[in-house]
Protein backbone atom coordinates (compact mmCIF):
# COMPACT_ATOMS: atom_id res chain seq x y z
CA UNK A 1 0.00 0.00 0.00
CA UNK A 2 1.38 3.40 -0.99
CA UNK A 3 1.32 6.55 1.14
CA UNK A 4 1.49 10.09 -0.20
CA UNK A 5 3.15 12.68 2.05
CA UNK A 6 2.34 16.29 1.15
CA UNK A 7 4.40 19.28 2.23
CA UNK A 8 3.04 22.76 1.52
CA UNK A 9 5.40 25.68 1.80
CA UNK A 10 5.99 29.36 1.16
CA UNK A 11 9.32 31.05 1.89
CA UNK A 12 10.27 28.15 4.15
CA UNK A 13 14.02 27.99 3.49
CA UNK A 14 14.82 28.36 7.21
CA UNK A 15 13.06 25.12 8.20
CA UNK A 16 12.16 22.96 5.21
CA UNK A 17 15.54 21.20 4.96
CA UNK A 18 14.77 19.38 8.24
CA UNK A 19 11.39 18.41 6.81
CA UNK A 20 12.96 17.02 3.63
CA UNK A 21 15.57 15.08 5.60
CA UNK A 22 12.85 13.66 7.82
CA UNK A 23 10.96 12.23 4.84
CA UNK A 24 14.14 11.10 3.09
CA UNK A 25 15.17 8.97 6.11
CA UNK A 26 11.88 7.08 6.48
CA UNK A 27 12.26 3.30 6.48
CA UNK A 28 8.99 2.59 4.62
CA UNK A 29 9.69 1.99 0.95
CA UNK A 30 6.45 2.93 -0.83
CA UNK A 31 6.27 6.70 -0.23
CA UNK A 32 5.17 9.29 -2.78
CA UNK A 33 6.46 12.70 -1.72
CA UNK A 34 4.67 15.81 -3.02
CA UNK A 35 5.66 19.43 -2.41
CA UNK A 36 3.29 22.32 -3.10
CA UNK A 37 5.03 25.69 -3.02
CA UNK A 38 3.19 28.99 -3.10
CA UNK A 39 5.76 30.84 -5.22
CA UNK A 40 8.64 31.24 -2.77
CA UNK A 41 11.33 33.87 -3.28
CA UNK A 42 13.69 33.09 -0.39
CA UNK A 43 15.66 30.05 -1.52
CA UNK A 44 12.99 27.41 -0.88
CA UNK A 45 12.98 26.46 -4.58
CA UNK A 46 16.74 25.91 -4.45
CA UNK A 47 16.21 23.40 -1.64
CA UNK A 48 13.38 21.70 -3.53
CA UNK A 49 15.72 21.27 -6.50
CA UNK A 50 18.52 20.05 -4.22
CA UNK A 51 16.27 17.31 -2.83
CA UNK A 52 14.62 16.70 -6.18
CA UNK A 53 15.50 13.00 -6.41
CA UNK A 54 13.58 12.42 -3.17
CA UNK A 55 10.52 14.39 -4.34
CA UNK A 56 8.14 12.63 -6.72
CA UNK A 57 6.08 15.63 -7.79
CA UNK A 58 6.08 19.34 -7.03
CA UNK A 59 4.64 22.63 -8.19
CA UNK A 60 5.35 26.27 -7.41
CA UNK A 61 2.57 28.76 -8.08
CA UNK A 62 0.44 31.28 -6.19
CA UNK A 63 -2.38 29.83 -4.11
CA UNK A 64 -5.27 31.00 -1.97
CA UNK A 65 -3.59 30.02 1.27
CA UNK A 66 -2.40 27.01 3.22
CA UNK A 67 -5.52 24.90 2.81
CA UNK A 68 -5.83 25.60 -0.91
CA UNK A 69 -2.26 24.32 -1.25
CA UNK A 70 -3.17 21.18 0.70
CA UNK A 71 -6.10 20.58 -1.63
CA UNK A 72 -3.75 20.86 -4.62
CA UNK A 73 -1.48 18.27 -3.04
CA UNK A 74 -4.34 15.87 -2.42
CA UNK A 75 -5.45 16.23 -6.04
CA UNK A 76 -1.90 15.33 -7.14
CA UNK A 77 -1.58 12.37 -4.77
CA UNK A 78 -1.78 8.80 -6.09
CA UNK A 79 -1.22 7.01 -2.79
CA UNK A 80 -3.81 4.95 -0.92
CA UNK A 81 -3.15 6.95 2.28
CA UNK A 82 -2.43 10.68 2.58
CA UNK A 83 -0.53 12.56 5.28
CA UNK A 84 0.29 16.26 5.58
CA UNK A 85 3.73 17.26 6.87
CA UNK A 86 4.11 21.03 7.02
CA UNK A 87 7.34 22.77 6.09
CA UNK A 88 8.33 23.45 9.69
CA UNK A 89 7.42 19.97 10.96
CA UNK A 90 9.28 16.67 10.91
CA UNK A 91 8.66 13.04 11.75
CA UNK A 92 9.67 12.01 15.23
CA UNK A 93 11.52 8.89 14.09
CA UNK A 94 12.75 7.21 10.91
CA UNK A 95 10.14 4.50 11.40
CA UNK A 96 7.12 6.79 11.76
CA UNK A 97 5.66 6.01 8.31
CA UNK A 98 6.44 2.32 8.71
CA UNK A 99 4.41 2.23 11.95
CA UNK A 100 1.52 4.09 10.31
CA UNK A 101 1.43 1.83 7.28
CA UNK A 102 1.72 -1.34 9.36
CA UNK A 103 -1.74 -0.48 10.70
CA UNK A 104 -3.25 0.27 7.31
CA UNK A 105 -1.69 -2.83 5.76
CA UNK A 106 -2.89 -5.07 8.59
CA UNK A 107 -6.44 -3.62 8.49
CA UNK A 108 -7.36 -2.80 4.92
CA UNK A 109 -10.79 -1.51 6.02
CA UNK A 110 -9.23 1.19 8.21
CA UNK A 111 -10.10 4.73 7.07
CA UNK A 112 -7.74 6.83 9.19
CA UNK A 113 -5.13 6.93 11.92
CA UNK A 114 -4.00 9.53 14.44
CA UNK A 115 -1.32 9.69 17.13
CA UNK A 116 0.35 11.94 19.68
CA UNK A 117 2.37 15.04 18.90
CA UNK A 118 5.33 16.99 20.23
CA UNK A 119 5.28 20.77 19.99
CA UNK A 120 8.90 21.90 20.01
CA UNK A 121 10.70 25.21 20.18
CA UNK A 122 10.94 27.19 16.95
CA UNK A 123 14.72 27.38 17.37
CA UNK A 124 15.46 24.04 19.07
CA UNK A 125 13.66 20.95 17.76
CA UNK A 126 14.96 18.94 20.74
CA UNK A 127 13.19 21.17 23.26
CA UNK A 128 9.69 19.89 23.96
CA UNK A 129 7.29 22.67 24.87
CA UNK A 130 4.07 20.68 24.78
CA UNK A 131 3.37 16.95 24.66
CA UNK A 132 -0.03 16.48 23.03
CA UNK A 133 -1.32 13.11 24.25
CA UNK A 134 -4.45 12.77 22.14
CA UNK A 135 -5.95 9.74 23.85
CA UNK A 136 -8.70 7.43 22.71
CA UNK A 137 -11.42 8.92 20.54
CA UNK A 138 -14.02 11.07 22.30
CA UNK A 139 -16.62 13.59 21.23
CA UNK A 140 -15.24 16.74 19.62
CA UNK A 141 -17.79 18.66 21.69
CA UNK A 142 -15.81 17.72 24.83
CA UNK A 143 -12.72 19.44 23.43
CA UNK A 144 -11.07 16.31 22.02
CA UNK A 145 -9.54 16.21 18.56
CA UNK A 146 -6.36 14.79 17.02
CA UNK A 147 -3.33 16.89 16.23
CA UNK A 148 -3.73 17.53 12.52
CA UNK A 149 -0.12 16.62 11.55
CA UNK A 150 -0.72 13.13 13.00
CA UNK A 151 -3.95 12.55 11.05
CA UNK A 152 -3.49 10.11 8.14
CA UNK A 153 -6.46 9.37 5.91
CA UNK A 154 -7.30 7.14 2.96
CA UNK A 155 -7.56 9.12 -0.27
CA UNK A 156 -10.93 7.51 -0.94
CA UNK A 157 -12.26 9.35 2.15
CA UNK A 158 -11.28 12.70 0.62
CA UNK A 159 -12.87 11.62 -2.66
CA UNK A 160 -16.10 10.74 -0.86
CA UNK A 161 -16.43 13.49 1.75
CA UNK A 162 -14.51 16.42 0.30
CA UNK A 163 -11.38 18.51 0.78
CA UNK A 164 -10.36 21.40 3.06
CA UNK A 165 -12.76 24.32 3.30
CA UNK A 166 -10.61 27.26 2.20
CA UNK A 167 -13.17 29.74 3.58
CA UNK A 168 -11.89 28.82 7.06
CA UNK A 169 -8.54 30.58 7.36
CA UNK A 170 -7.33 28.99 10.61
CA UNK A 171 -9.56 26.00 11.36
CA UNK A 172 -10.04 24.12 8.09
CA UNK A 173 -7.88 21.32 9.50
CA UNK A 174 -10.17 21.09 12.55
CA UNK A 175 -13.26 21.18 10.33
CA UNK A 176 -12.12 18.35 8.09
CA UNK A 177 -11.31 16.11 11.08
CA UNK A 178 -14.69 16.99 12.62
CA UNK A 179 -16.43 16.25 9.32
CA UNK A 180 -14.70 12.92 8.78
CA UNK A 181 -14.70 11.57 12.35
CA UNK A 182 -17.79 13.11 13.96
CA UNK A 183 -20.22 13.70 11.09
CA UNK A 184 -19.42 10.78 8.79
CA UNK A 185 -17.90 8.56 11.50
CA UNK A 186 -15.07 7.11 9.46
CA UNK A 187 -13.07 4.41 11.23
CA UNK A 188 -9.85 5.38 12.95
CA UNK A 189 -6.96 3.93 14.97
CA UNK A 190 -5.03 5.59 17.78
CA UNK A 191 -1.28 5.00 17.62
CA UNK A 192 -0.15 5.76 21.16
CA UNK A 193 3.11 7.59 20.56
CA UNK A 194 4.31 10.95 19.21
CA UNK A 195 4.73 10.65 15.43
CA UNK A 196 5.50 14.27 14.55
CA UNK A 197 7.47 17.18 15.96
CA UNK A 198 5.75 20.48 15.22
CA UNK A 199 7.45 23.83 15.73
CA UNK A 200 5.53 26.42 17.72
CA UNK A 201 4.65 29.63 15.94
CA UNK A 202 1.75 28.81 13.59
CA UNK A 203 -0.84 31.45 12.71
CA UNK A 204 -3.44 29.97 15.07
CA UNK A 205 -1.25 29.85 18.19
CA UNK A 206 1.13 32.80 18.00
CA UNK A 207 -1.35 35.52 18.97
CA UNK A 208 -4.44 36.05 21.09
CA UNK A 209 -6.31 37.24 18.02
CA UNK A 210 -5.40 34.02 16.20
CA UNK A 211 -6.78 31.91 19.05
CA UNK A 212 -10.03 33.89 19.09
CA UNK A 213 -10.51 33.59 15.32
CA UNK A 214 -9.71 29.89 15.44
CA UNK A 215 -12.32 29.25 18.15
CA UNK A 216 -14.94 31.20 16.22
CA UNK A 217 -14.17 29.12 13.14
CA UNK A 218 -14.34 25.89 15.15
CA UNK A 219 -17.85 26.77 16.31
CA UNK A 220 -18.74 27.59 12.71
CA UNK A 221 -17.39 24.16 11.70
CA UNK A 222 -19.80 22.44 14.09
CA UNK A 223 -22.73 24.38 12.70
CA UNK A 224 -21.94 23.85 9.05
CA UNK A 225 -21.70 20.11 9.74
CA UNK A 226 -25.09 20.24 11.51
CA UNK A 227 -23.56 19.29 14.87
CA UNK A 228 -24.74 20.92 18.10
CA UNK A 229 -22.28 23.03 20.08
CA UNK A 230 -22.48 25.47 22.97
CA UNK A 231 -20.53 28.56 21.82
CA UNK A 232 -19.66 29.52 25.40
CA UNK A 233 -18.72 26.12 26.86
CA UNK A 234 -16.89 24.75 23.83
CA UNK A 235 -13.85 27.09 23.92
CA UNK A 236 -13.45 26.23 27.62
CA UNK A 237 -13.72 22.49 26.93
CA UNK A 238 -11.13 22.89 24.19
CA UNK A 239 -8.68 24.89 26.29
CA UNK A 240 -8.61 22.99 29.60
CA UNK A 241 -7.01 19.72 28.36
CA UNK A 242 -4.28 21.69 26.59
CA UNK A 243 -3.19 23.48 29.76
CA UNK A 244 -1.89 20.19 31.19
CA UNK A 245 0.21 19.42 28.11
CA UNK A 246 2.81 22.15 28.43
CA UNK A 247 6.23 21.28 29.74
CA UNK A 248 9.80 22.41 29.42
CA UNK A 249 12.27 19.60 28.81
CA UNK A 250 15.05 18.35 26.61
CA UNK A 251 14.80 15.12 24.68
CA UNK A 252 17.40 13.42 22.55
CA UNK A 253 15.66 12.33 19.38
CA UNK A 254 16.96 9.66 17.04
Amino acid sequence: MKISIITVCYNSAATIKKTFESVKKQSYSDIEYIVVDGGSTDGTLDLINKYGKHIDNWISEPDKGLYDAMNKGIAMATGDVIGILNSDDLFNSDKAIEKIMNQFNSDTELDSLYADLYYVSQTDINKIVRHWVTGEQKSFYKGWHPGHPTFFVKKEVYNKYGLYDIELSLAADFEIMLRFLERYKISTFYLKEPLVRMRLGGASNNSFKGLVVQNIECIKAFRQNKLKVNPILYPINRLIPKLFQFKKSKHNFN
